[in-house]
């Protein structure tokens, strides 16, 4: 889950949890739905970032390396 479906998810969930005024839909409580929501978002964001920040500490080693390999003759 990318950074953008975090997001969307939190946005929605907030709006299911306090910007639908029916609480109670066809035996589904859409406030506690909307708290789920919210909480997969926050969760996949916060992974998202976490692994961003570890591919680009890879890159960075990997590019490190490179420089410092003696040239062939």
């Amino acid at each position: 889950m990318g950074i953008g479906t975090s997001i969307f998810l939190i946005a929605a969930g907030a709006i299911l949890r306090w910007g639908v005024a029916d609480s109670f839909v066809l035996g589904l409580k859409l406030d506690v739905i909307g708290l789920i929501l919210i909480g997969v978002g926050v969760l996949g964001l916060i992974l998202s970032l976490i692994l961003m920040q570890q591919a680009r500490s890879r890159v960075d080693v990997v590019e490190r390396d490179q420089f410092r390999q003696p040239p062939r003759v």
